[in-house]
């Protein structure tokens, strides 16, 4: 029995090298991305919302190869889909509720809040450029 070697040692660095360069595109890639969705969600975000907007945030993994971008207000849900009446797809309360507001210093009747998304588009931009630029990569 005879052992068959196929390749080079060319081959294989121009292949390592290859695939640090690739893995660079890569890294740059999903760190901009990120970058993007949490730049558009915070414009997108209601301006009055302040907190909402420095509560979006990129975390991103040591490898560079993944990044979570997070809403840190427990809120933001409400802002995105809405509540009451005008929830999205109908799954808010039927009716109006009194509530006290500190704000006006009194009870306040509302039947909910228009829905304000800024994460979901803020994702489908993202999702755009980063499917654009892996196909740049792949040419």
């Amino acid at each position: 029995m005879s052992i068959t070697r196929f390749g080079s040692k060319e081959l294989e660095r121009a292949l390592n090298k290859w695939s640090d360069k690739i893995e660079k595109e890569v890294n740059r890639i999903i760190h901009e991305t990120a970058l993007l969705i949490q730049s558009e969600a915070r414009a997108l975000a209601p301006e009055s919302s302040g907190y909402l907007r420095k509560s979006i945030v990129v975390d991103t993994s040591s490898d560079g190869l993944s990044a979570l971008i997070s809403v840190g207000a427990d809120y933001g849900i409400y802002i995105e889909y809405g509540t009451g009446i005008y929830a999205v797809n109908g799954n808010g309360r039927k009716d109006g509720w009194v509530f006290y507001s500190e704000k006006y210093g009194e009870f306040v009747f509302t039947k909910g809040m228009r829905p304000q998304p800024f994460w979901f588009p803020a994702i489908e931009i993202g999702k755009k450029y980063y499917d654009q630029e892996m196909k740049k990569l792949g040419r």
